[in-house]
């Protein structure tokens, strides 16, 4: 006989739950914002206690499926980014992804990113993106300020591109690869200058509506960040460091 047995193993009951309120949120059958049944009436519709919808409702609060604007109250929700960022990240980080995963990863969303920015971005936008890179000029001394900025530039480059699947798949590898930068700093002397040209360059082709050079002053941003990273040696380290505080 050629069938092999294993042992089977049996969801429990609350995940059960967790996992079919998912897929009719994710389904478009619950809309964000729709009010869920309390708990009591939900045991009764999937034939479960009381406590096993109560698990199950945990997870979707920790997955932001679902929220409480009050105690009594649990409606539909969509995860919030920072939720998306941070559990992708933290998978990244446990999976040894390399700076060079991450550094391929950039080299295709960043300039991208510019591209559609410079197209979209409106007139409050391109003031607050200058806001954003005079302040990073102000603070090129200070890596950490500096790696706190740089992270907020490109972002809000992202936000201005109006394209949320974009924004969905940059923002945990931008997340770990520019914190990195705290490793790349020690051991070049030109990278906070480099750093701020490139930006600089950024800022005014994307202010000036100029795609092709939005575009090509992104991937020569990410190309040069590449030499740094060579330069430090971290080519292939896990960038698991820049991941601590996530």
């Amino acid at each position: 006989m050629s069938l092999q047995g294993r042992q089977l193993k049996v969801k429990y009951a609350y995940y059960q739950v967790a996992d079919e309120i998912q897929r009719q949120i994710l389904d478009g059958s619950l809309k964000p914002g729709e009010r869920l049944p309390g708990e009591v009436e939900l045991a009764e519709m999937f034939g479960v206690t009381r406590s096993t919808v109560r698990e199950g409702l945990r997870q979707l609060e920790n997955d932001g499926l679902v929220h409480r604007p009050s105690p009594r109250r649990l409606e539909v929700s969509l995860p919030q980014m920072e939720t998306l960022t941070t559990r992708n990240s933290r998978a990244m980080a446990m999976m040894n992804v390399s700076f060079r995963h991450l550094w391929q990863v950039a080299l295709a969303t960043e300039p991208l990113a510019a591209d559609l920015a410079a197209l979209l971005i409106t007139k409050e936008e391109k003031a607050e993106l200058r806001a954003i890179h005079a302040e990073l000029l102000d603070s090129v001394t200070d890596v950490d300020r500096t790696i706190e900025l740089d992270t907020r530039f490109h972002s809000f480059i992202a936000a201005a591109a109006k394209n949320p699947a974009l924004v969905l798949a940059r923002e945990p590898v931008a997340l770990l690869l520019y914190r990195g930068f705290a490793q790349v700093a020690p051991v070049s002397d030109i990278a906070l200058t480099r750093q701020a040209e490139a930006h600089t360059h950024i800022t005014d082709a994307i202010c000036a509506g100029d795609r092709e050079l939005a575009r090509t002053w992104g991937r020569r941003h990410i190309e040069d960040f590449w030499k740094a990273i060579n330069k430090a040696g971290l080519a292939d380290a896990p960038a698991i460091k820049s991941a601590e505080g996530i």
